[in-house]
């Protein structure tokens, strides 16, 4: 099997920027796209395939098909038909609302499904002044959380960060956080879609009406513990796999590629997914098979395919992510 490419599930969002279509190439207009859901199992909004013999299938009938032949047999077993990561491309014109995301168990716990949300941002090429946050700079209680939130000075007690191409924050669940004004950013995350609002500047939907905060629910689902840093830091290099991060939901390293290279999966039982940041390549699977990618795409490259040479069209620099 080659790589699969999926249709986008292109978000229009009241923070939606204009970044998206022209990354992405779209011949098409649509205003204030804040997410594009390249690879998604969520249900309500699963994802396409776009091209070849698997054109027009959705992901959860092919995982439901092929099982650990696409997903890896380990991790069949421990998802079933669920695909378990949900990649987006996001673009901020204005700041997302602060926000937190429960555990697996805080999830269920609360009644709000069976997984929670851990994720990881891959800063893009944003605004020069772009900032987000993460993670708690100060140590606070829950009430004393709950305290800033109705007086609106819980910013104060968050970290903020000036961001620039190629920062990368690690946002395990109950971690606090906020993308602001001008990020672009690519997200790898659990397949869930559970948040927790816990802030949102007071600003009001096309209606007039603020949006709904969840600060109970949130009061047991952030971690309080305060880290000496939230950036994850990672020395760059070329031609080399550079690791990011590694946790029980994905392990995701970045390529910035300027000669071919052999990607060796054999000893992996699990699908692999490339998010492509910037220039381009072609992909050649053991059987021959080929598959360009560009900016702006992502590809599913199935657990039984075991090794891809990746031959950069003069430049390449993807995400690589696996379970």
């Amino acid at each position: 099997m080659k790589g699969l490419k999926f249709e986008p599930l292109l978000k229009s969002i009241l923070w939606g920027g204009d970044k998206i279509i022209s990354f992405k190439n779209l011949d098409m207009q649509m205003p204030t796209v804040g997410e594009s859901w390249e690879i998604s199992g969520v249900e309500g909004n699963v994802s396409i395939v776009a091209e070849g013999p698997y054109k027009g299938r959705t992901l959860t009938s092919l995982v439901e098909e092929l099982k650990g032949q696409l997903v890896g047999e380990e991790n069949y077993q421990r998802f079933g038909n669920e695909f378990p990561l949900l990649i987006k491309f996001i673009d901020a014109k204005q700041p997302l609302s602060i926000q937190v995301h429960p555990t697996d168990e805080i999830a269920q716990k609360q009644g709000k499904g069976k997984y929670g949300k851990t994720e990881m941002w891959y800063v893009m090429e944003s605004d020069a002044d772009a900032k987000l946050r993460s993670g708690m700079k100060s140590q606070l209680t829950p009430d004393e959380y709950a305290a800033k939130v109705e007086d609106g000075t819980i910013t104060d007690a968050l970290c903020e960060y000036n961001v620039k191409n190629g920062d990368v924050f690690f946002l395990p669940a109950g971690r606090i956080h906020s993308i602001g004004a001008g990020c672009f950013i690519a997200e790898i995350q659990q397949t869930s879609d559970v948040t927790y609002r816990i802030y949102d500047f007071k600003r009001k939907d096309k209606d007039g009406n603020e949006r709904e905060l969840h600060t109970e629910l949130a009061k047991d689902a952030i971690d309080f513990t305060v880290y000496p840093e939230y950036r994850t830091q990672y020395t760059p290099a070329k031609n080399i796999p550079v690791d990011l991060v590694s946790c029980d939901y994905f392990t995701t390293s970045v390529y910035d590629l300027t000669e071919p290279m052999a990607a060796d999966y054999s000893e992996l039982d699990s699908f692999v997914i490339y998010i492509t940041l910037e220039g381009s390549a072609t992909l050649i699977n053991e059987e021959g098979e080929e598959l360009t990618i560009k900016a702006g795409e992502s590809v599913l490259i199935p657990a039984c395919t075991k090794e891809i040479t990746i031959k950069p069209n003069e430049h390449v620099k993807f995400l690589e992510t696996f379970v």
